[in-house]
């Protein structure tokens, strides 16, 4: 087996960096010639799997965080060859959400290049959106509101790892508000005053069970919407969503959808994967078992 191995040496602040030729071995202990690429900035990754010719391999693998895997999924939709190839993901990075869906974390990554030399395939669904008049792909969340805000001081927190998420909200809830956005969701049209949406292929978004229900591969994608909170109310409900029992809160609304519009007065950030990327108005769809992954 050969795969396309794109490793961000960054991620885990450095610790993937210090774990490479110990992956590198497995990866040969295993059987699996690895073919090395290390990213060396932001988008690189995406730059990479864009312009891999992918007949020369077997898969893919992701090696870093969420962000790595938000770079690799879009390059892999901007690939223009015909033979599309599986995606392993090898978590090594702070935040591994989407690994964490597959029972995986940067504790048991020579688990994951198990699975991958196991070459069993799974199909599972991917998130598109359109924003600003370009697409993009996620395998994990897309957040706005809330959520992207604390996304946005998080990414200067990272030190902390998961934390950085949880010191991100009760900074952010210093500065709470609102904003009134108009919601298409499969074509049922909704007006609210929403302190956060996020949009969820998988159960977590960090360490945060955002989506109990959640599954990657029944051609739904999961919407959470929190109406307006006051500032003790939401600190009052945070510490649910780590068990997911904030879907029961008379604030939140749950849906599930194929295709979801998001537009608002106001111009807001989006978080995809726990990145900084487009802004509204946002139309989301979910792409049913488009992508094979590595999984048992």
């Amino acid at each position: 087996m050969k795969i396309l191995l794109i490793f961000n040496p960054f991620a885990g602040h450095g610790r993937a960096g210090r774990l490479l030729h110990e992956v590198e071995a497995a990866f040969k202990e295993s059987g699996i010639h690895a073919v090395l690429h290390s990213t060396s900035y932001p988008g690189h990754g995406t730059e990479i799997v864009r312009d891999a010719d992918f007949s020369a391999y077997d898969g893919i693998v992701s090696a870093g965080g969420d962000g790595t895997l938000f770079e690799v999924v879009n390059g892999y939709y901007q690939n223009p060859s015909k033979r599309r190839i599986p995606l392993g993901i090898l978590p090594v990075g702070t935040g591994n959400a989407f690994a964490r869906d597959l029972k995986l974390d940067n504790s048991n990554w020579k688990e994951a290049i198990e699975i991958i030399a196991g070459n069993k395939l799974r199909k599972m669904d991917v998130g598109k959106f359109r924003t600003e008049g370009q697409d993009y792909y996620f395998l994990n969340i897309l957040g706005l509101g809330f959520v992207a805000d604390v996304t946005k001081i998080a990414h200067g927190l990272k030190i902390f790892g998961n934390l950085s998420y949880t010191l991100g909200v009760l900074y952010r809830t210093l500065f709470l508000s609102s904003d009134r956005l108009r919601l298409e969701i499969d074509g049922e049209v909704f007006e609210r005053d929403c302190t956060f949406v996020e949009i969820s292929n998988t159960r977590y978004t960090a360490n945060f069970l955002m989506a109990p229900n959640a599954l990657t591969d029944d051609g739904l994608l999961d919407v959470t919407i929190a109406n307006k909170l006051g500032r003790i109310r939401l600190l009052q409900c945070f510490p649910k969503i780590f068990t997911g029992e904030h879907v029961f809160l008379p604030e939140i609304e749950t849906f599930q959808a194929k295709k979801i519009k998001i537009e608002g007065r106001q111009s807001k950030i989006l978080s995809p994967d726990g990145e900084l990327t487009g802004s509204t108005p946002v139309e989301v769809e979910c792409l049913e078992k488009a992508i094979e992954i590595y999984w048992r």
